[in-house]
């Protein structure tokens, strides 16, 4: 099993990121192997498809080569002429079976890892001197199994030559007693079809050796478990500088809501595990909003808050835990609370006629509170 410069041993998975990092740097998974299947394919599909225009275009070529005149033989200057044109008429015979080439060369590396491209990797690099990790390379895994490739494309390839001699020998002697012509033409098919079934002879090495390139590749960016902990501080961040990130943020939060209680109409309490405190600006509102809320040591921060701004305080168990656990700050009062909020401002209105100040806290009892927003203490 690999293991890393700290000893550790890579058994995780990459991480999406480590594959991005490894395409920049152009590090994906190539089978070379694959590559020369398509080039050879290609080549013998381009014969198989040209082959026959092919063979007319350079029989022309040769026949208009070698009937020219005395007077043109002699002359320098029409020499050339007629070598730039020989020259101009083949690329051009070549053309099409040129781009079928291009195309699987192109296309072919493709086929493992789609398109990468990367200056990274055409970057010197001093490692690839180093003696020792060159022997290293050699006598690895990867190396062992070029080795055996190598080997068997040689004995693969061997082996079907010599079947296709052995069974096409006789129509390969009988091309010495034909005309110069159809001698040409099936010569040409016969070895058309001859690098063909070569070609396919290394579909057998693309097809072992592309699931190893792909298993090497893999094995190559494993990680260890420390490295993939590392990264994901690096990308989601430390846990203990959110933590403190969270926490600022809840203070700051927990102060805007407390400069909101002096501007309440009332704070609905529990009376010492809930604290909730609403708002209603008939002009404004809609419906009456719930400006600040909490419990435990902040519901007590907003009862004291609020009893020294004189903003009255109500004692009702079932509406706080109702209205605590079905709004959040700065939220409208569900519809389900409007006529017990509604009785609860009102009493709270008419009692700011009478008094300016408010000492004790305020009760009601039976307010109306649906079943479905109830919550038990």
């Amino acid at each position: 099993m690999a293991e890393s410069n700290s000893g550790q041993e890579k058994t995780e998975a990459a991480t999406p990121k480590r594959l991005q990092e490894s395409r920049e740097k152009g590090q994906v998974a190539r089978s070379r192997e694959l590559s020369t299947m398509s080039l050879l394919l290609a080549s013998g599909i381009g014969f198989l498809m040209f082959g026959d225009q092919l063979v007319i275009d350079i029989l022309n070529l040769m026949r208009e080569s070698f009937t020219l005149s005395r007077m043109d033989l002699m002359d320098a200057n029409n020499i050339m002429i007629f070598f730039e044109d020989a020259i101009g008429e083949a690329l051009i015979a070549l053309v099409p079976f040129f781009v079928v080439v291009m195309l699987a060369a192109f296309f072919s590396p493709m086929a493992l890892s789609g398109w990468s491209f990367s200056t990274k990797a055409l970057a010197f690099k001093w490692d690839k001197l180093d003696p020792i990790k060159g022997l290293g390379r050699v006598f690895s895994v990867k190396g062992l199994m070029e080795l055996v490739k190598a080997l068997a494309k040689f004995v693969l390839v061997m082996s079907i030559a010599i079947l296709l001699l052995w069974h096409q020998s006789e129509l390969y002697m009988l091309l010495g007693v034909k005309s110069i012509e159809p001698a040409i033409a099936q010569a040409g098919n016969l070895l058309m079809w001859a690098f063909i079934l070569l070609s396919c002879a290394t579909i057998l090495i693309a097809v072992i050796d592309v699931p190893f390139q792909l298993w090497d590749h893999a094995k190559q960016l494993k990680m260890t478990l420390q490295e993939v902990k590392d990264e994901f501080k690096q990308t989601e961040g430390n846990p203990e500088m959110k933590r403190k990130v969270r926490e600022v943020q809840m203070a700051m939060a927990e102060k805007r809501m407390m400069e909101e209680v002096p501007k309440a109409d009332v704070i609905v309490t529990n009376p010492t595990h809930y604290a909730v405190a609403i708002k209603y600006d008939q002009l404004n509102m809609g419906a009456p909003v719930v400006v600040a809320k909490g419990k435990d040591l902040v519901a007590a921060k907003i009862r004291s808050l609020a009893y020294s701004n004189n903003v009255p305080l109500l004692e009702s168990p079932p509406l706080s835990r109702a209205l605590y656990h079905s709004t959040e700050l700065n939220d409208e009062v569900p519809a389900g609370l409007y006529l017990a909020v509604a009785q609860v401002l009102a009493y709270v209105y008419q009692l700011r006629q009478k008094r300016s100040h408010f000492d004790e806290t305020l009760t009601m009892d039976d307010l109306p509170i649906p079943d479905d927003l109830k919550r038990d203490e």
